[in-house]
Order: C-alpha cells, then structure tokens, then sequence
C-alpha cells in the first residue's frame, strides 16, 4: 500500500499575541492539526512594522514599536520567512489563523470596518492560491480578509451579527457556529472555524481546527 502523498501548507502569522498579532493557541495548534495529519508547513509573515504593541496585563498601548515578522518567528521557532517571498507552486494549501493582529497588522479591518484595505502580499497570496483552486484555510477573525478579497464565498464568524451585516452586503455568505465547528465552502475550497471569535475552551479550538485541517486536505485531493 502507497503512503499518501505530502501536503504542503503555506501559514501566514500576523506577529505573536492575541491582542495585538497572531492568536498563539490558534497558531500552534494549526502547525500541531498539520504535523498529526503526517503533512509540512512553512511559515511566513510580513515584514513591516507592527501596528500596535499592547500590554497584555494592562490593556494599555504600549510605546515601543515591533517587527510582524520578528514577533511571528517567535511562534515560528525561528522557522519562518518574509511573506514576499511566498510562492504558490511551492504549496497546497494555504492556512491564516486568527488573532487581533490579523484586524490590525495584515488588513485594516479593526480600524476601518467594511472600507478596510488589505497588505498587498497577503491579498496576492489568497488571490494566486484561489485562482488555482487549492483550499485556504482561515480562523478567528482571518475570514474577515478571505471575504473582502473573494466577496461570493461562504464563512464564519461564530456569532457575530455586527460583522455578517458588514459582509453579507457585499455578498458573502455567513454561518453561525461554534469553536468546534467548521464551514465549508466546497465550490471555492474554503474552510473556516470561529476559534476565539466566542467564549471557548483550547480544547473545543483543538477539535475545530483539527476539522479545518482533515477538510482542507479532502478539498486538495478532490
């Protein structure tokens, strides 16, 4: 009996913290689903300064100003690469978790809401994967980007009316749902999970994304 061929998944970090970058437990658990399905990642993140730094105690903005792709090589363990150098035919399948960051380092949604604009490496990405047909995973509040850039698509943002009133207007489809589940859209190979978008246990993440991970490698090999 073959073994099955190799996936390779491109994951896009948006530097590291909840707050003010990439979501760690998202992040980690997307290269941990990837690695238990016996598949490879690479890391990448842009390489322009960080929006903001919060105190995660307090809250409060810090002064001090940080690098996305520095931060995200945290995550990464120093396995990673500047986004600019992303190309598709080196991957499967494309994968953006969640976290503040991605409002505020990869797009502009958490300053400008329905006129967000969106760092042209990370829109070039989704558009090249999507315009070759392989699946692109995202998580949290990652699907915010995949709807402004692809519009007619299906997604979720667990419960969140505020944001389906923004994009369903612009004619994407939205599913409430919970961490522990997933919303496929098969016609354009997109899946997504709420992850932190709710109230949710790491465990209840764990099983989501674990889902999201096993779909998008049927959509590959659909």
């Amino acid at each position: 009996m073959m073994n099955s061929p190799i996936v390779r998944f491109a994951v896009i970090l948006a530097g590291c913290g909840n707050k003010d970058g990439a979501e760690i437990h998202e992040s980690v658990l997307t290269l941990l689903s990837i690695d238990r399905a016996g598949h490879q990642y690479q890391c990448f993140a842009p390489d322009v300064p960080q929006a903001r730094v919060l105190n995660f105690l307090t809250n409060e903005e810090m002064p001090e100003k940080r690098n996305v792709l520095l931060e995200s090589a945290r995550i990464a363990r120093s396995q990673i690469k500047p986004l600019s150098v992303f190309n598709e035919k080196d991957f499967d399948i494309l994968v953006l978790p969640g976290g503040s960051g991605v409002a505020h380092n990869l797009c502009t949604f958490a300053k400008d809401g329905d006129k967000m604009t969106i760092l042209p490496e990370v829109e070039s990405a989704i558009r090249v994967m999507h315009s070759k047909h392989k699946p692109i995973g995202a998580l949290c509040i990652a699907p915010v980007i995949i709807a402004h850039v692809l519009k007619n698509v299906s997604v979720t943002f667990g419960k969140d009316e505020k944001i389906n009133a923004i994009f369903q207007k612009a004619g994407t489809k939205t599913t409430n749902t919970d961490a522990r589940s997933i919303v496929i859209d098969r016609e354009h190979k997109i899946v997504t999970t709420p992850c932190y978008m709710l109230e949710a246990r790491i465990s209840e993440l764990a099983e989501g994304i674990e889902k999201l991970i096993h779909e998008l490698i049927k959509l590959r090999n659909s």
